[in-house]
């Protein structure tokens, strides 16, 4: 039985990070994965999507040519090119991460599925394959997978989930979306622009649920401008195949395509590590209850990631990674005190940190927000990208930023300096004095803040 100073089962993006700083500081470790480096993120989540995106981007602009004084003629999509360039994409990425990886003396990759054996003396000993390996401290990153829900005939459906969608290679002529989500809304984005028809159906009163309602609509409006049906406020009561086609039956919506991709969450991937042999306490779904500095209820086991209901991003298990390393240096880091930012990548993006106006209406705090449409923002307009809006709240007693909506060209990007800017705890006022670049869309943040009024 070997013994490491650590073991990692799961290489998403906390786990080789991680192991190649425990490695820098002299210590061997044991890195388990059973499928790919990288996890969903490089396989079939950031990387591929993001390309895709790309290609799907493209061809929307080309065919807006005209608009901007360029005549292209027809624009035809070679979809089986697009998703070429996509996975030689994750290819490169993958293969930099095990070269990257494999280049670490003391770093052992281990290529099977790991799970706790129990306890000796004071080690955890891990299953790898059918190799005993143990070690006093053991790091979880073993992700997320899609969340498939109970409806009535999809287990009947050769049904899509964001994994099985990325290996097509011919076009779906009618790609029917279930969830109104993250995933569902910028995969059919861009499954539109490559040409497929495409319904979003949601069975909830809006998409994007947990965004406010302006910011919901605007999105909406934008899908629908591109030729997305989005249909809202029925449950799903069935999915059936009919003369080729599948059928989702939703109330009185009833969509008929000729794929339908399952895009309704996803469930942690801890039900294979055998958690309860060493004692480690999940939720009712599975997720892995940790402390700021992702330790769980076991001293010596830390989860990171997905699994631990901190951010399930990418960015989110990075950094989990780079507190446990800061905090075993000596340091005092905790997940607690970071602020969530996030990004939706449709098309105009959304940019997201902090709370949403209806969280902050709830908050019991006197705040103070402004909103600023795109379509009055120069840059914008010089674009002719004039979708989307902004909305900037702060706290009237600390003068702190609490939160902020960026929908609109580069919102991904312009979120973070917000977000970077809230990490000061500066006031708001120092943001509104500054000196921007124009033209650009971030240089309005300071004219938006001037229009700061008490929420009503």
């Amino acid at each position: 039985m070997d013994t490491f100073d650590a073991i990692i089962i799961g290489a998403g993006q906390a786990g080789p990070a991680l192991a190649m700083g425990l490695a820098a500081r002299g210590e061997s470790v044991a890195l388990i994965e059973a499928v790919h480096l990288g996890g969903t993120c490089v396989n079939e989540g950031c990387t591929p999507t993001k390309t895709l995106r790309k290609s799907a981007r493209v061809a929307y602009v080309a065919r807006r040519a005209a608009e901007f004084g360029v005549h292209v003629g027809a624009v035809e999509v070679d979809f089986a090119a697009a998703m070429a360039r996509m996975q030689d994409r994750v290819d490169e990425s993958r293969g930099s991460l095990e070269s990257w990886v494999g280049g670490q003396a003391r770093v052992k990759l281990f290529k099977a599925w790991g799970s706790f054996v129990g306890r000796d003396g004071d080690d955890f000993v891990v299953d790898a394959g059918g190799e005993r390996l143990k070690s006093r401290r053991i790091y979880l990153n073993t992700g997320t997978r899609p969340f498939i829900p109970p409806i009535p005939g999809l287990a009947d459906v050769p049904y899509l989930d964001n994994v099985s969608l990325l290996k097509l290679r011919e076009r779906p002529r009618h790609l029917l979306v279930i969830g109104g989500s993250y995933i569902g809304l910028e995969m059919g984005q861009i499954f539109r622009r490559l040409g497929s028809e495409v319904t979003v159906i949601e069975p909830g009163p809006r998409i994007t649920s947990r965004e406010d309602e302006d910011v919901s609509a605007c999105i909406t409006q934008f899908l629908q401008g591109e030729g997305v049906t989005v249909l809202t406020g029925h449950g799903i009561d069935r999915v059936e195949s009919d003369g080729g086609d599948i059928v989702v039956r939703a109330g009185a919506n009833i969509a008929r395509g000729s794929h339908v991709l399952v895009a309704t969450g996803r469930l942690p991937n801890t039900d294979k590590l055998n958690l309860a042999s060493v004692g480690v306490e999940t939720d009712a779904r599975g997720f892995v209850n940790v402390s700021g500095k992702l330790e769980t209820n076991v001293p010596g086991i830390w989860a990171l990631g997905d699994i631990n209901k901190r951010g399930a991003f990418t960015h989110t298990s990075y950094h989990d990674q780079e507190i446990v390393l800061a905090n075993h240096a000596g340091g005092s880091r905790s997940a607690d005190e970071r602020t969530m930012v996030y990004a939706m990548f449709t098309d105009p993006p959304l940019g997201r940190v902090g709370m949403s106006e209806a969280e902050a209406r709830a908050s019991g705090k006197r705040i103070l927000m402004a909103t600023f449409d795109m379509k009055n923002v120069s840059r914008a307009k010089e674009e002719s990208e004039t979708t989307g809006l902004v909305k900037l709240l702060v706290d009237a007693d600390t003068e702190r930023f609490v939160g902020a909506a960026v929908l609109g060209i580069n919102g991904d990007e312009i979120i973070q300096a917000i977000s970077l800017f809230m990490a000061t705890g500066a006031s708001w006022k120092v943001m509104k004095d500054a000196l921007p670049v124009h033209p650009t869309v971030t240089e309005f943040l300071p004219t938006i803040l001037a229009r700061l009024k008490p929420l009503q």
